[in-house]
């Protein structure tokens, strides 16, 4: 239907998705609605390993108690936060007696998806009316890999519209919120799972990232998370806002409520061999003698970025890396400043890359009066301005206000010719290579620094509309997707007022605008309790390495008292 007209079949498909979604629920068996039973308890607490050797001796039954569990508390999850699209969870008991192999690696795993994953028998809808009412025919390379390892997906979750946030709102499924805070975002783009898995409502997790959107969740819900580099895991059978965007690809790569669960289940997926179900997975098996040796390494060589030069880390997320620092530091490791080369470059660099059509392709997509993405309405609001109302706003901030951060940003900030975009990524390689160059300095071979401690984030979680003035503090992620190195996220603490009050010298007035878009939504005492996490960086293709050394920093948080606490299951 053509707009105008357009916008009364947008609402009514909105109401059908939420009306279904409503009616799913509802259909459930009685036990989903029944508090946790005892034996329930014990399986959310137990170890994932003995996890899959219950369900591969217990057959479908066991894996049936096992999905049972965990769908009670995805719908206590879905009441407080709003985190759950899709709900698959009577066509997975079904699954369970037919599609999955319960004798695999990952047998009777609850796993939850990012609504972009093609899922047979569902709408695929990313958040736009105009995808629903379509669902796939087929599952997905992803979905059916899990199926194949013994894995049961059984819910699908929110995100934004355009995929480009963090937070998670659409119109179809409305606003996902923090399970700490309903107040604040639970993250983007992957945030229903960030949400879902610290609520303790799912075991693992699928999301994509492409500028943080698996690590921005779990740092602002309280979970982990791993950005894997491209081609080791599979791409194929998805759906997104910007088909054909390679400038900075998207990668899928896992979630986890621990630490344990996120190293097994990546080891066990990558056990099944994903090149076999994608062409684009490289051929590369788990390295289990990388992830011993750097399990076993002492001491572990680690660099700490304090800042990426465009917005400095807010007081909870400097104390976070100091605490994880201090934590390796007291174990004998040895731990040392640096200052990689120009973060803000990178941002220039990926931030044009990843707009180079300037935004016409996920804005394809809207219907008439479909809400946008309170972040990426703003750049997309400016893209679309004429050039010359847009040099003399240009000048006003870097002559003016005398802006450079900002002026630079967004100087060629226009659609992009295919000249442009050659010149840009030319720039992109040319960059990458400086970082290698860079990391090569540490040790005759470039063995003199194992990984980089770094913030995920400038500030904790934002609250909800604040990704209209604060989209564009993504440095601390956004750099390492156009380096396309591995990184994984783990929680360390919570913001404490007592620890994390912004000094009354730092003053908004004298920030750039970057930095003020994020810190005008910073307040220790309405953040109290909201989690802060640290990002540690490997170089590309070394997710056996990144995990191994994740585990030993939260083994020296552990040893100092200071690993984080879980967010505790509700009982009923």
């Amino acid at each position: 239907m053509l707009p105008p007209f357009d916008y009364f079949t947008h609402r009514a498909a909105c109401r059908r998705k939420q009306d279904e979604r409503t009616e799913r629920i509802a259909a459930l068996p009685k036990q989903y609605q029944y508090p946790l039973l005892p034996a329930e308890k014990k399986i959310l607490d137990q170890p994932i390993d003995e996890l899959v050797k219950d369900v591969q001796n217990g057959g479908a039954e066991s894996a049936i108690e096992v999905l049972q569990a965990y769908g009670k508390v995805a719908i206590k999850a879905h009441e407080k936060t709003n985190c759950v699209t899709e709900v698959m969870i009577n066509a997975a008991e079904d699954w369970i007696k037919h599609d999955v192999n319960l004798k695999g690696p990952l047998a009777g795993v609850p796993v939850s998806l990012k609504d972009s994953i093609h899922v047979g028998g569902f709408d695929t809808s990313v958040g736009y009316s105009k995808n629903t009412g379509q669902p796939q025919l087929v599952d997905g390379a992803v979905v059916r890999m899990l199926k194949d390892a013994g894995a049961v997906p059984f819910v699908k979750t929110a995100l934004p519209i355009t995929l480009l946030s963090f937070e998670s709102t659409n119109d179809v499924w409305g606003q996902c919120t923090n399970p700490h805070n309903t107040k604040y975002s639970p993250g983007g783009s992957t945030g229903g799972e960030g949400a879902l898995l610290a609520f303790g409502g799912s075991r693992i997790g699928i999301g994509s990232d492409v500028a943080g959107s698996v690590r921005a969740p779990a740092h602002y819900s309280g979970c982990y998370s791993l950005r894997c580099s491209t081609g080791r895991w599979p791409k194929l059978g998805v759906n997104t806002s910007m088909h054909g965007q390679e400038g900075v690809p998207s990668v899928f790569s896992p979630m986890a409520r621990t630490l344990l669960d996120l190293t097994y289940f990546t080891r066990s997926f990558i056990q099944m061999q994903p090149w076999r179900y994608d062409q684009s997975v490289h051929p590369m098996p788990w390295r289990t003698e990388m992830e011993e040796q750097y399990k076993s390494k002492k001491p572990l060589k680690v660099g700490v970025m304090r800042t990426d030069n465009v917005v400095d880390p807010s007081p909870a997320c400097a104390r976070a890396l100091q605490t994880a620092a201090s934590a390796l530091k007291s174990q004998g490791h040895e731990v040392f400043d640096v200052s990689p080369p120009d973060p803000y470059e990178s941002l220039v660099i990926a931030s044009n890359l990843l707009n180079a059509d300037g935004t016409r392709t996920y804005r394809s997509f809207f219907r008439t009066g479909e809400t946008d993405d309170v972040g990426a309405s703003q750049f997309g609001r400016y893209m679309r301005l004429p050039r010359f109302v847009k040099f003399f706003y240009w000048a006003y901030v870097k002559y003016i206000k005398r802006d450079n951060t900002w002026a630079g940003l967004l100087e060629h900030w226009h659609e992009k010719t295919a000249y442009e975009n050659w010149q840009l990524v030319y720039r992109r390689e040319a960059y990458k290579a400086r970082w290698h160059e860079w990391w090569n300095t540490f040790g005759d071979k470039g063995d003199g620094m194992d990984i980089i401690l770094t913030p995920p984030n400038s500030t904790p979680a934002v609250p909800h509309g604040g990704m209209s003035s604060a989209a564009a503090a993504c440095g601390y992620t956004f750099m390492f997707n156009l380096l396309d190195y591995t990184c994984g996220i783990l929680p360390v603490t919570h913001v404490d007022p007592n620890k994390d009050m912004l000094s009354p010298s730092i003053k908004l007035s004298k920030m750039n605008h970057i930095s003020r878009g994020a810190y005008k939504h910073y307040d220790a005492v309405k953040m109290a309790g909201l989690p802060v996490a640290v990002q540690v960086v490997g170089r590309r293709l070394e997710e056996e390495k990144v995990l191994a050394c994740m585990e030993t920093l939260e083994n020296a948080l552990d040893s100092n008292g200071e690993k984080y606490e879980l967010l505790r299951v509700p009982e009923s």
